[in-house]
């Protein structure tokens, strides 16, 4: 029989028992929820595509996990580094926009206002564009639709 154990209860935290080996470099997590790795998604995927391509290359070499460890590793530095320029060019944006998909149950639709000002900044200050992919090719993005048949409140 099982017994719930209330982990904030606990006498000590919780460490993980078995260790990374020696010879995979060692990284931070990146420490941000799907709220604000959500809003930069996009630009995640442009700033760390080759690293991320390398990832998924490896990945369909071989089914073992520990195979792309090293791969894996460098896909979360450059998210971090992308997250960290982030907060430090247009963290009022970010945070803006990030803090209306964590109140509206992750909808996109729902944030275009925060999400342009984003958009903006990012562009502006880091060079980088949100571009969906397997988008139709010369219409507009979805998020730069002016009058979206989606809104916060339907009629």
């Amino acid at each position: 029989m099982s017994v719930y154990h209330d982990p904030s209860k606990a006498d000590k935290p919780y460490t993980d028992p078995t260790p990374l080996p020696a010879n995979i470099p060692k990284v931070q997590e990146i420490g941000a929820t799907s709220a604000p790795l959500k809003s930069a998604a996009f630009f995640l995927g442009a700033y760390c595509k080759d690293y991320n391509e390398d990832f998924m290359l490896c990945k369909a070499e071989s089914r073992d996990p520990g195979h792309c460890l090293k791969e894996g590793r460098r896909v979360t530095r450059c998210a971090t580094e992308l997250i960290t320029k982030l907060r430090e060019n247009c963290l009022k944006e970010f945070e803006s926009h990030w803090a209306c998909l964590e109140n509206n149950n992750q909808e996109y639709y729902m944030c275009r206002k925060p999400e342009r000002t984003l958009n903006k900044c990012v562009f502006e200050k880091l060079g980088l564009t949100k571009t969906i992919p397997g988008s139709a090719a010369g219409k507009p993005q979805i998020h730069e639709v002016e009058k979206p048949i989606f809104k916060a409140v339907q009629k």
